[in-house]
């Protein structure tokens, strides 16, 4: 299969310090890795993994792929600079299969390791882009990738002022949009299942988030 000719050099000399999952919406694996490859569609991943957990290489890591579009995490932006793009064969709706997610597994523990991205630095495109991208959604098990080492999951379910919410989920990494946006797009990880205005749960779990991994942007230099 061709790799894809859709990248470029990373910009001002930054190395990828995150890892930004997707899913590819589309019919199947096989005409998501078509786009991916046509120059004309100007998108692209670093890899792409089908059902059956079969991986397909389509840009090298070290380049810039085209995956992020607008978007900030950390204060950030340029995400597509800063980051790998993993696109996982999924119409947007339909549970993750075991292979894929196993499979999908394997690809982080290396990509963490030859880059030294920590747990906290693998998000998801809603995460990154809320209010304009809701990938990989509801279904995709942000908790198995926590217990295995390869993101971030709140501890516990302590509650907290719903008005510190917005602030909490800041410092955690989301990027400054509307609150509405910020609240469908915090749950749409965490609580998917949840409804209505910010509640103390949403603003306790954004503290615990916040507390454990606050972003340093002086560090960052934002």
């Amino acid at each position: 299969m061709p790799v894809s000719p859709n990248f470029g050099e990373r910009r001002d000399g930054l190395r990828p310090e995150f890892v930004v999952i997707h899913y590819t919406a589309m019919e199947s694996c096989a005409a998501a890795h078509a786009r991916l490859c046509d120059p004309a569609a100007e998108v692209s991943a670093h890899y792409l993994l089908d059902y059956d957990g079969a991986t397909h290489t389509l840009v090298e890591e070290a380049v810039r792929a085209w995956h992020a579009g607008a978007g900030q995490w950390c204060g950030l932006d340029d995400l597509n600079s800063r980051s790998i793009g993993i696109e996982l064969a999924n119409d947007g709706f339909e549970p993750f299969p075991e292979p894929q997610m196993a499979a999908l597994e394997g690809l982080l523990s290396g990509i963490m390791a030859r880059w030294s991205i920590p747990p906290q630095g693998v998000i998801g495109h809603s995460d990154m882009a809320p209010g304009r991208k809701s990938d990989p959604g509801a279904r995709f098990d942000w908790a198995r990738l926590a217990r295995a080492g390869l993101s971030v999951w709140p501890q516990g379910t302590l509650e907290a002022d719903p008005c510190g919410f917005v602030g909490f989920a800041q410092r955690f990494g989301y990027p400054d949009v509307p609150a509405d946006d910020l609240l469908a797009a915090f749950r749409l990880r965490f609580r998917p299942a949840a409804s209505g205005p910010v509640d103390p749960i949403d603003a306790g779990l954004a503290q615990d988030l916040a507390g454990r991994f606050a972003i340093d942007r002086a560090a960052k230099g934002a």
